[in-house]
């Protein structure tokens, strides 16, 4: 709720001035059943009188609705725009531990879902207020007309008050339920496009996964939407009965012990036929405050689990002298294994102008590592040092800026965001002739053309993104294990020779054993542990026996 409170905070002058429209709106339209009233008992003389109030007062009824709802729907557009963009800041800034962690179902129903629960919470602003205005203008009317039927009044509305709540909290919790699902939902809308090779080829699989799982979620938002919202209903309709009872006791009871005058009790009763429909209209306004405040929990929780990185920013770095790894130590649990994993310690030392091949089997912790050498993972022991200094959490930032990185998880932007150098376009071009691609992909004005492509061509795209960023120090993970035989030839004895021979430290995640004697020095971890390290040719009579 903070957070809607704090944008209310900066628009109060205009959303005040929205709301004193549509309360003037909401008593102007009381003021027509005043006049109505008045004209069935008034004499001919006073109907053009009452005639032009009528008018005026319709006119002002059509101008405060646009206005208010004209004003309201910009609010909710603009709250809309900055809860958003400062979901997206939380998102960017939060450590990548924490990404990971959260996962990225919740804060896409929020981007999506929720922010538009809120915009139709702004939208039905102007019905409340109006609505509500109108309800006070006609119980104030009643009071001028009849003290005592208006106290009648207002323990009516009091005991359909009373009804209402409780109905609405049961839907309440109904509604948060089934928000909480819609999260699911989401997983299981990603995993049937992400996962469409595996179910096309297992039909048991694809059936399970349908009927099971996403059949499961489905239902259980459905029921939880029904009954929230058939609670709603049933609160509804329960004050539209206390409303016909509240005429029915005073007409056929309350005048039999209270005289009341003819006039009066036309006018209660024209009154109250006018308040149903305001009074309904508030009642259903009811479910889309209740789903805001819903849809504002979740977005107060998204932001709330991804703290912000306690970092300082910084530009893309050009060089360093070394960066060592002194004892670094990181733990996780293992679904599969149903173990807690731990890597490290781990003590190593990159410098300038060296080519580092990490080797080792699978889930001995390879891309674990390279992900807290590049400063995505904080060290949970140890330390790491960039050129003597340790890295702070406020030097990360900085840190990461060394990296070039492309991970065997990589993901592809279709234009080369953050990138401000001279020629651009002309030395993407020469890259995608030199990574065999030119036939597939241009790019103009910093965008590829496309990059719908196989996953080895996406990854050569990857790789020309790195060397357009020109930074100190490469990791690349298994990317060659998506590359035909010949093009792992020129990766391997053309362009990482050449990274190096410009200056660039490269460290190589690999499984080509017969690639190994090309490293000048390689690092062989086994569960998570340093098991051997070494110079790249002491590895030659493997690669040999493999190539045999």
């Amino acid at each position: 709720m903070s957070l809607l409170l704090n944008l209310i905070r900066q628009s109060r002058w205009i959303l005040l001035l929205a709301l004193i429209i549509s309360i003037v709106g909401g008593l102007a339209n009381a003021g027509l059943v005043a006049i109505i009233n008045q004209a069935l008992g008034a004499s001919a003389e006073r109907l053009p009188t009452l005639g032009w109030q009528f008018l005026l007062l319709a006119l002002a009824v059509l101008v405060t609705r646009t206005l208010s709802q004209t004003i309201f729907v910009k609010l909710g557009q603009n709250t809309k725009a900055a809860l958003r963009m400062k979901t997206i800041r939380s998102v960017i800034d939060a450590s990548y531990q924490n990404l990971e962690r959260q996962g990225a179902s919740g804060a896409l129903t929020v981007l999506t879902q929720d922010l538009d629960t809120i915009v139709i919470f702004f939208l039905s602003l102007p019905s409340l207020a109006m609505n509500g205005s109108i309800v006070l203008g006609c119980l104030a009317y009643l009071g001028y007309l009849s003290w005592q039927v208006l106290v009648f009044a207002v323990v009516t509305v009091l005991v359909g008050s009373l009804g209402f709540h409780v109905a609405n909290t049961r839907a309440m919790f109904h509604l948060r339920s089934s928000r909480n699902r819609e999260d699911d939902l989401v997983k299981d809308f990603r995993a049937l496009f992400d996962g469409a090779k595996e179910l096309k080829l297992h039909r048991r699989r694809r059936n399970a996964f349908v009927d099971e799982s996403i059949a499961a979620n489905v239902e259980a938002v459905r029921v939880q939407r029904t009954r929230g919202y058939v609670l709603y209903t049933a609160a509804a309709s329960w004050g539209s009965m206390i409303l016909l009872a509240f005429i029915g006791c005073v007409l056929f009871g309350l005048t039999r012990f209270q005289p009341v005058q003819a006039h009066v009790l036309s006018g209660y009763a024209v009154v109250f036929l006018y308040m149903i429909m305001p009074i309904e209209g508030l009642l259903s306004s009811i479910p889309s405050l209740s789903s805001a405040k819903v849809a504002l929990e979740r977005i107060d929780h998204v932001n709330r689990e991804l703290p912000r990185e306690n970092v300082e920013p910084a530009d893309s770095a050009t060089s360093f002298d070394s960066i060592v790894l002194n004892g670094v130590t990181h733990s996780y649990f293992r679904e599969k294994e149903n173990e807690v994993f731990t890597l490290g310690p781990v003590n190593l030392t990159f410098r300038p102008g060296e080519l580092v091949y990490l080797i080792g089997g699978n889930g001995s912790g390879k891309t674990t590592l390279a992900k807290m050498i590049v400063g995505l993972y904080a060290p949970e022991g140890g330390r790491i040092e960039l050129d003597g200094k340790p890295v702070e959490e406020a030097d990360r930032d900085r840190y990461r800026q060394h990296f070039s990185v492309v991970f065997s998880d990589f993901f592809l932007f279709d234009e080369l965001h953050g990138l401000d150098i001279d020629g651009l376009d002309s030395q993407a071009q020469q890259l995608l002739e030199l990574l065999h691609l030119e036939h597939k992909v241009t790019i103009r004005d910093g965008k590829f053309s496309t990059t719908d492509l196989s996953q080895g061509q996406r990854k050569r795209l990857a790789l020309l993104v790195t060397y357009l960023e020109d930074r100190p120090f490469y990791v690349f993970d298994e990317w060659a294990a998506d590359q035909d035989p010949t093009f792992k030839e020129v990766f391997y004895r053309r362009l990482l020779p050449d990274l190096k021979a410009r200056g660039k430290t490269v460290l190589v995640i690999t499984h080509d054993d017969r690639y190994f004697s090309l490293a000048d020095r390689y690092i062989k971890l086994d569960y998570g542990q340093i098991v051997a390290t070494g110079d790249g040719r002491e590895l030659e009579h493997q690669s040999l026996n493999a190539a045999a």
